[in-house]
């Protein structure tokens, strides 16, 4: 049980895909226009990861080496595909403003990275815990990503006014200068603690 906390935590802090892999950045730029946003390609994408590495996890002795890479890929669609019907079956409003990106999570480098580092050589829980956890690290960036946006270039958070009426929302921070500037700061504020951390120990 540690072993799979651990795996879990792993994911969503030290090996954190987007803040510490820098990977899966043609969503993470794309869909933080809102913290809504963020969070909806986030669980979406948390589906598919758990899904893919239990059914890659469960089929791995099976899965020719030769073909494995398009093996993934087959798993991997028909997923995206089963959670695209959920999503627009469901929540319809998130479906459209997803629009193309979601079944582009097919190609997603997390996933298939997921897939051939872990999935493929470790047993079905440590594999679902993996994906579960790199779900949840990709979820939380896109969801800070998205938060940040919101509040400096609408003034909401969840569409909800949160600043005065007086603040002037800086549009450049939901256009896609604005990714790359809230993505930038991010990640040099945590590489600071991350090596004052590492100086003080």
């Amino acid at each position: 049980m540690k072993k799979l906390v651990e795996r879990i935590t792993n994911g969503i802090i030290v090996e954190n895909p987007t803040f510490v892999q820098v990977i899966g950045m043609c969503p993470t730029l794309a869909v933080t226009t809102g913290a809504k946003n963020g969070i909806g390609m986030g669980l979406a994408t948390t589906a598919v990861l758990v899904g893919s590495n239990l059914f890659i996890s469960l089929l791995r002795k099976f899965i020719p080496s030769k073909i494995r890479i398009p093996a993934y890929v087959v798993i991997i669609a028909s997923l995206v595909t089963l959670v695209e019907f959920i999503l627009q079956a469901f929540v319809r409003s998130l479906y459209s403003q997803l629009g193309l990106f979601i079944p582009l999570i097919v190609v997603n480098c997390i996933i298939l990275a997921r897939a051939e580092a872990y999935a493929s050589k470790n047993k079905l829980l440590p594999s679902i815990a993996d994906g579960l956890g790199m779900g949840l690290g990709f979820t939380l960036a896109l969801a800070i990503l998205g938060s940040v946006r919101e509040i400096l270039g609408a003034g909401k958070i969840f569409d909800f006014p949160i600043m005065p009426s007086s603040y002037q929302p800086a549009v450049i921070m939901i256009l896609a200068p604005g990714a790359f500037f809230t993505l930038g700061i991010l990640m040099a504020t945590l590489n600071h603690f991350r090596n004052k951390k590492v100086k003080d120990a």
